[in-house]
């Protein structure tokens, strides 16, 4: 069973320390460091490669969207896991529209925290009740979702019913058996969405199928 590193960076000791603490208690999770801003954190991503970075937006020197930017520019394969006690709408939406891979506010239950590592790491994306509802909010409310797509692109009938179930939190091998796939396939035509759709993460191609109404399409029969 793969281990799944992580770092924490947060620029509150006893959180950091509570938070480690209580993810210790999964074997199958590894803290390879806590760091206490946006610098240090930049400073050991050269020497050290986690799978998840649990990334708080306050902090001195680099906050948390200087150094999203940062990562995805020159550590694409990290998975950035937005930990943090803002819940405002804009912020939630603009670090999606970024390439966050998830976003959970502090009040989150170690449960579920411990959940959206193994989420992120293992399907790309971990979308919390709260994001979901916002961004269903946003569709039939105020139609002003973010991200700007590639226009004029036709999807297939397998990558519309893929973007369906991803909406519906299945793991990659629950897509392919309910649509006759390998979880391999399943994959290949995730990572051909966010090429065609030019967008930077599975979070990304969800907003694409709740603004485009694919979220809600009926089961093939």
């Amino acid at each position: 069973m793969a281990i799944i590193s992580y770092i924490i960076a947060d620029d509150h000791e006893v959180f950091r320390h509570g938070i480690r603490n209580v993810l210790n208690r999964d074997h199958k999770l590894k803290c390879l460091g806590e760091v206490q801003n946006g610098k240090e954190l930049m400073d050991i991503l050269t020497t050290c490669k986690p799978h998840v970075v649990l990334l708080d937006m306050k902090m001195p020197e680099m906050d948390g969207v200087q150094v999203t930017t940062q990562i995805k520019e020159q550590y694409p394969e990290i998975r950035i896991l937005i930990l943090t006690m803002y819940d405002d709408e804009e912020v939630i939406l603009h670090m999606l529209d970024m390439g966050v891979n998830g976003y959970l506010v502090k009040t989150a239950t170690p449960t579920e925290i411990t959940k959206a590592i193994h989420k992120v790491y293992e399907d790309d994306y971990y979308l919390s009740d709260m994001v979901s509802k916002l961004m269903l909010k946003n569709r039939h409310q105020k139609n002003n979702l973010p991200l700007r797509y590639k226009k004029n692109v036709e999807l297939s009938s397998k990558e519309r019913e893929v973007l369906r179930l991803m909406c519906h939190e299945l793991t990659t091998s629950e897509i392919g058996a309910k649509i006759f796939l390998s979880p391999r396939t399943v994959e290949g035509i995730r990572r051909a969405l966010l090429e065609k759709l030019e967008v930077r993460s599975s979070t990304g191609l969800i907003i694409y199928a709740v603004k485009n109404g694919i979220s809600e399409d009926s089961e093939p029969s």
